[in-house]
């Protein structure tokens, strides 16, 4: 059985896709979602659909080995950041070469780096007046999203939409390939 912990940070909602998707696939689970908000609505989707969930702070984080140790403790053969807002220590990469991925709302290298994420990326693709944006699913490594890209989904910007409208067009991506890039990686 392929294993997957995910890591995020917030609502949850791609964690929850991700989860619901597993469920009907043999072979592979999420077996725990780690946050660093004790806040968190990931909590309460993990305890509605029975997936393990637990609460690190930055210290456990960034200063020593204790998320690695967990990571490992689950035989994570895959570690995903959904939603998760902190750089990834050198520490974690390196126990994990090539398998911590992360989704990006936006067509890398375009709207990356530190401090864009969410709403921000799609005022920014607004403002800039794009014609398109879209998802990128690539590897982590060292700097804020600069690692390989694994895949991109498009979707196009009209003049009429906005932050918002924008954001739902690109969560509706990541609710459609998230999952499948993460099963055809585990194949």
């Amino acid at each position: 059985m392929k294993q997957i912990v995910i890591l995020a940070s917030g609502s949850g909602s791609n964690a929850e896709n991700i989860i619901t998707y597993f469920q009907e696939s043999p072979g592979i689970e999420v077996a725990a979602v780690l946050t660093n908000k004790k806040e968190a609505k990931v909590l309460e989707r993990c305890d509605r659909l029975g997936v393990p969930a637990f609460y690190f702070n930055r210290t456990s984080f960034t200063n020593s080995n204790a998320v690695v140790q967990v990571l490992k403790g689950f035989s994570a053969d895959l570690v995903v950041l959904a939603g998760f807002l902190w750089k990834i220590p050198e520490n974690m990469i390196a126990a994990f070469p090539n398998k911590i991925i992360n989704i990006h709302p936006a067509l890398l290298p375009k709207y990356g780096g530190k401090g864009m994420y969410g709403e921000r990326v799609h005022q920014a693709v607004k403002e800039n007046s794009e014609t398109e944006t879209g998802i990128t699913i690539h590897y982590v490594n060292e700097h804020y999203d600069e690692g390989a890209i694994i895949f991109q989904a498009k979707t196009a910007v009209n003049p009429s939409d906005d932050a918002n409208s924008i954001a739902e067009k690109v969560h509706q991506l990541e609710y459609e390939h998230f999952p499948k890039i993460i099963e055809k990686l585990l194949s």
